[in-house]
């Protein structure tokens, strides 16, 4: 069975780069191809749920310059492809805080998201500005201000309600996390939802990744048995 949900770390842009002598925003800019190539073999491959990590939290503390540029990639990508998303029915969600972005990269995101909210297609989450820790803070304040306000019990807070209240709320967790160039960590990636997820870890740098990673990642999914915490058809035999 293939993954219903596939979330991706997006990294080592900056190492491609390097190895071929090249500035790091060559690598951002052949990054940006790779994503290109990402939806496309999730729309080909039947996945309906595709997740990005575009731009943590953390990345405010890159060089100035590379910060520009990596801005000027994300408002040329959305100018660029969201006409042709939107003709493929792909619907395109943006979570992470927008609060302190340039108002035009804030009009950029919203246009996005509201240009394809009707489309059926793959459902396209791009993490930008995101942190999940500060999402789950963000998630359990919102609901203590309900307790306060007498709107809602305690008790009612249950896991459910909680996930509700999360950026990703409406899209089922990935099943399927992929993270590129040999790093093996989660980064502030998706905390909750990743909960039982399976992990593959790619050795190939983001700029080079292509379907047949993708479909081996799936493949690598497949042949594993996913218990959520229970016993194996062995062992429970």
């Amino acid at each position: 069975m293939k993954p219903r949900h596939i979330a991706i770390i997006m990294d080592g842009n900056g190492r491609w780069a390097q190895q071929r002598g090249l500035p790091r925003f060559e690598g951002h800019r052949r990054g940006v191809e790779a994503v290109r190539e990402a939806v496309r073999s999730a729309r080909e491959l039947e996945i309906p749920y595709l997740t990005l990590f575009s731009f943590s939290s953390e990345n405010w503390s890159r060089p100035k310059s590379e910060i520009l540029d990596l801005m000027g990639l994300m408002r040329r990508f959305i100018q660029r492809d969201l006409a042709e998303l939107h003709q493929a029915n792909v619907r395109v969600l943006v979570i992470g805080e927008r609060e302190g972005l340039d108002a035009d990269i804030v009009k950029l995101l919203d246009e996005s998201e509201s240009v394809t909210k009707a489309n059926t297609g793959l459902t396209l989450t791009v993490a930008f500005n995101y942190g999940s820790r500060a999402e789950i803070v963000r998630a359990a304040r919102r609901l203590a201000e309900r307790v306060a306000r007498g709107e809602i019990a305690p008790e009612a807070i249950t896991h459910e309600a909680f996930a509700a209240t999360l950026d990703t709320a409406g899209v089922p967790d990935p099943d399927l996390f992929i993270r590129t160039s040999g790093e093996q960590r989660l980064s502030n990636f998706l905390l909750w939802q990743l909960a039982y997820a399976e992990f593959v870890f790619v050795d190939t740098y983001w700029p080079d990744f292509n379907r047949g990673h993708m479909e081996t990642a799936i493949a690598t999914f497949q042949a594993r048995e996913r218990r959520f915490g229970g016993l194996t058809k062995r062992s429970s035999a």
